[in-house]
């Protein structure tokens, strides 16, 4: 995950030319970009508009380029995510983007979580639930807090991380934004 400031700008920039390439139905323009955002790695793209989140979508996995990635997520926080309608031009220009590049999945125990440092991703009885590690800091969480939301978002009953067959998995994140004056 070593993407230096020209790299992250650059995934900064693709993102938004995406969303605005498919609100004028046209073809994007991507800006220059280097080797690095050429690696293989998961990705998630948030959307704020006035402090408050307005989509993000990712993906864990590894199975495409960071540029990759950053380009279909960008597209899929601002038109599918369930959680909001697709994102309209008037909009566009009051939304700040965020990216967050994951790095590898690993198991995590409880008392390994550090807040505002690992995000957590558990999988259980085919459920799944994800937050990113900048979540918990955000929402004012202790460790108990999150892993009951983490449940909860997945549809378990609290707790259920620590059952048989629960895989509790821990990932840290390069997270960055555009700047503050968006």
């Amino acid at each position: 995950m070593a993407l230096n400031e020209a790299d992250r700008t650059s995934l900064l920039a693709t993102a938004r030319e995406t969303i605005a390439a498919k609100l004028q139905n046209r073809p994007p323009i991507y800006p220059p970009y280097s080797e690095a955002v050429l690696q293989t790695g998961g990705a998630f793209v948030t959307l704020h508009q006035a402090g408050r989140l307005r989509g993000c979508i990712g993906r864990m996995s590894a199975e495409l380029s960071i540029l990759e990635t950053v380009q279909t997520m960008a597209q899929a926080a601002a038109f599918e995510d369930p959680r909001f309608p697709p994102l309209d031009s008037s909009e566009l220009p009051t939304v700040k983007l965020e990216i967050s590049v994951l790095s590898p999945l690993e198991p995590i125990s409880l008392s390994a979580i550090q807040i505002g440092v690992h995000g957590v991703y558990l999988r259980y009885r085919g459920r799944s639930a994800v937050f990113l590690p900048q979540v918990a800091p955000e929402q004012g969480w202790d460790i108990d807090s999150l892993l009951e939301n983490l449940c909860y978002k997945a549809g378990l009953a609290a707790g259920s991380q620590q059952q048989p067959g629960a895989e509790l998995l821990g990932f840290t994140a390069l997270v960055f934004s555009e700047p503050q004056d968006r």
